[in-house]
């Protein structure tokens, strides 16, 4: 039972560090870690529609819809329904959210940089990471009954 052997205590703390390391990079970007995360989505594939999003992040929509909500206001995407189905509200980046991501391209080195840790650290840890994900999903599903 002791806190320094608590699988929980060590993600907490790692979680809470590494994401304060993305804090002064992402301000000057007028972005918080979690629209971040939507904005790289967003990078990687747009249109999506917020159900898509919300899976892709592992968000619920009372989570997201907040998020999208300053990045529109920030002019960085837009919010529509689809045309063929207005029940699908499609966020879509625009000019301004397409050109953030040139300055984003710094961050990720910048980060391997500060953590002083080798690649192959990164991407072991990466895929334990994922694997323990990957293992936790079914909570999801078993909330959401």
């Amino acid at each position: 039972m002791a806190l320094e052997n608590q699988v929980c205590f060590a993600l907490a703390v790692a979680s809470r560090r590494v994401i304060g390391m993305y804090r002064p990079l992402l301000e000057p970007m007028g972005l918080t870690h979690p629209q971040y995360l939507v904005m790289l989505a967003l990078w990687q594939d747009s249109p999506l529609s917020v159900r898509r999003l919300g899976e892709l992040l592992s968000l619920d929509p009372a989570t997201l819809s907040p998020l999208l909500k300053r990045l529109e206001a920030s002019g960085y995407i837009n919010r529509a329904r689809d045309p063929k189905d207005e029940r699908i509200l499609n966020v879509t980046l625009t000019s301004a959210g397409r050109h953030l991501r040139q300055q984003a391209l710094a961050i990720p080195p910048s980060i391997v940089e500060r953590l002083g840790m080798e690649i192959t650290e990164l991407q072991h840890l990466h895929a334990n990471l994922t694997d323990l994900i990957r293992h936790t999903q079914h909570l999801d599903a078993d909330a959401t009954r």
